[in-house]
């Protein structure tokens, strides 16, 4: 079926897509660090104890890293041996057909675009404080959605509009930001550890399973261990963004593979240490706010380590919102490039060579949605998008391996096909442990994204020629 049919693979496709191959490893993995390390370590890791696991939050996130290890090892050996800077959607096409790329590239399009409008609005209430803290307060009318009694939640719009400019004055010089954040984060993240060290008591972790492995709360909700591992999966969204680089990666094969699972490793030991020394420092039903890092050296009276960490946290939603976004204009060029979506979007800036049209219509929309949508409890509908994509990308590399054996693969998913397995199967069960609303948002925009696929991408693709 013409649905099926399936894009040939290879890495020399994107010689001449006219974007600048400019990225090394360590460019690549740092990009990793700078979309991993933000909302997850910074907020979610304090909820998710208080609701859902208590100090077995620690295993919470060990789950969630294994279940994105093996998707890492296979996003790795797509990367390797199919490139492009699709990710998902690109290595379907290979594995699976147009239809499915298609639903897969629709779906990372909702799951970055929310992601970023998402970290916005929380970069916005942490640097309202920061106004705050030094006598600048800025009036709620412009700090919150229309929905919370605000006109616009001016700083999320704006942060948008600032990154915007800086993603079409060119990649490279997002990635020398990028590094920069990243360092002041790295730093908060280690001033936090070598104070709350010396401040843990192990009675805090008695109970430390008080909510069990899965269960549910008196509303119904999920709770336990596991159910924490579908929440704390959020710290995760954002490595796979490093395999959107792999055409401005000077050296695609050895990088990319590089970039995506040294950055898996070294966020996950970052979220096991904090995690454990989070609940080890406070009691964790202290730790139900939106700077629970923060708030735990506030408790200890630590003051100005907190009002560092806050710092991080801005700086760590920056890197987060940068990179995410850059993950998404990158997608849908080359769904475009592909013939899925209108070749307006596909263009390519002579002289900065970035897709400054993509750039500028994700921004306004991203930008329109930060400031006038309060985005609650879309990080599970992040989640469920984002498991899907690593079910796909698990079950593509088994795919690959019995249909084009002869592909060259400078990295290869050890144990095929039991590690791919382990992954889809990890994935597939942290999506059945989210609400029930989830799916349902879920299986409404993948209906709206086949309409669209019928009524135009079908035949506009390059495979119909």
């Amino acid at each position: 079926m013409r649905i099926f049919r399936t894009k040939a693979v290879s890495t020399a496709d994107c010689s001449g897509s006219g974007l600048k191959r400019c990225l090394g490893a360590l460019d690549l993995t740092l990009l990793g660090i700078g979309a991993i390390i933000g909302t997850g370590i910074f907020v979610l890791t304090g909820i998710a104890a208080a609701t859902q696991a208590g100090p077995a939050v620690v295993l919470s996130f060990v789950f969630a890293g294994l279940a994105c290890a093996f998707a890492a090892l296979a996003y790795a050996e797509l990367a390797a041996c199919v490139g492009g800077c699709g990710s998902a959607y690109g290595y379907s096409y290979a594995a699976f057909g147009e239809l499915i790329a298609w639903i897969i590239g629709w779906d990372l399009i909702l799951e970055y675009a929310i992601s970023v409008a998402a970290v916005a609005n929380g970069w916005s209430g942490y640097f309202a404080n920061a106004l705050t803290a030094i006598g600048l307060e800025l009036p709620d009318a412009l700090t919150k959605a229309p929905e919370k009694g605000g006109l616009i939640n001016l700083p999320a719009s704006a942060i948008i509009f600032l990154l915007m400019l800086l993603l079409i004055v060119g990649v490279k010089e997002s990635a020398r930001l990028n590094t920069v954040m990243v360092s002041i984060k790295v730093l908060a993240i280690t001033v936090f550890v070598a104070v709350a060290s010396a401040h843990v008591d192990p009675a805090y972790w008695d109970p430390f399973l008080p909510f069990g492995w899965f269960g549910h709360d008196a509303n119904g909700k999920p709770v336990g261990v596991l159910a924490g591992a579908s929440i704390v999966f959020f710290a995760y969204v954002g490595f796979d963004a490093v395999s959107t680089a792999a055409e401005e990666a000077r050296n695609p094969m050895r990088d990319v593979p590089i970039g995506i699972i040294g950055s898996l490793v070294f966020c996950t030991l970052i979220y096991i240490v904090v995690a454990g020394l989070l609940t080890g420092v406070v009691p964790y039903t202290e730790l139900n706010v939106s700077s629970p890092v923060a708030h735990a050296l506030q408790l200890l009276g630590i003051r100005w380590a907190s009002g560092l960490v806050a710092t991080g946290v801005i700086a760590g939603l920056t890197t987060v919102m940068l990179v995410l976004y850059y993950a998404l204009t990158r997608i849908i060029f080359a769904m475009s490039r592909d013939g899925l979506l209108s070749p307006w979007f596909s263009a390519v800036n002579r002289r900065t060579q970035t897709p400054v049209r993509v750039i500028v219509l994700c921004g306004l929309f991203i930008s329109l949605v930060a400031g006038f949508v309060p985005l609650g409890e879309l990080a599970e509908l992040v989640n469920i998008g984002t498991l899907f994509a690593f079910v796909l990308v698990c079950l593509g590399v088994i795919v690959l391996r019995v249909t084009r054996p002869e592909l060259h693969r400078p990295f290869k998913t050890p144990v095929v096909p039991w590690f791919p397995i382990l992954g889809a199967l990890s994935c597939s069960a942290l999506m059945a442990f989210l609400p029930a609303l989830t799916w349902l948002r879920f299986v409404i925009w993948l209906g709206l994204g086949i309409m669209i696929y019928f009524a135009y991408s079908y035949r506009h693709s390059r495979l119909a020629d």
